[in-house]
């Protein structure tokens, strides 16, 4: 080989490793930096709360449902807006400790978004740590899920300290 020919070949190998590691992640609803990454999404699991036993991920974010998807369609009604502050729990899950794995699926068409007993699931933005609960009964609409899938609607500790509803839009 000239030295022409392996100098060219030498570029354009760098070149290809370069471009590779520009590749992106795929789609995302705009969850951003908000949502936890996929590893910690794969697993649905109960844990013990203040409200009780609860649906949370895996790495321990409290999982809520929206009542305008309605129980057990198995498709997402919350818009652009409303994702920002409730982001999926996007991906295929798999049942922890405590959650039924026949309860668990995916949303109907586009990106997967992992759903329970007909629920699709979300995360509240501003729930910050493992075991936060700001947005239980948000404009009485969000709501944690029980083991069963059902919402929970009792009160949640009050942590909100900005006073707004937690809407926010």
């Amino acid at each position: 080989m000239s030295r022409n020919r392996i100098a060219l070949t030498g570029v354009a190998l760098v070149a290809a490793l370069g471009l590779a590691g520009c590749g992106g992640g795929g789609g995302s609803y705009g969850g951003g930096s908000d949502t936890p990454a996929a590893a910690d999404t794969a697993t649905v699991k109960v844990s013990d709360s203040p409200l009780g036993d609860i649906l949370v991920d895996g790495g321990g974010r409290t999982l809520y449902l929206f009542t305008a998807d309605g129980e057990n369609t198995n498709s997402m009604k919350c818009d652009t807006a409303c994702l920002k502050l409730w982001p999926p729990v996007e991906g295929k899950p798999k049942a922890g400790s405590g959650a039924d794995a026949s309860l668990i699926g995916t949303t109907k068409g586009g990106a997967p978004q992992a759903t329970y007993a007909g629920h699709p699931l979300y995360y509240y933005a501003k729930d910050k740590a493992p075991g936060d609960l700001k947005g239980q009964g948000i404009d009485g609409i969000w709501y944690v899920l029980n083991a069963k899938g059902t919402a929970m609607k009792q009160a949640a500790p009050s942590t909100d300290s900005d006073g707004d509803s937690g809407y926010g839009y």
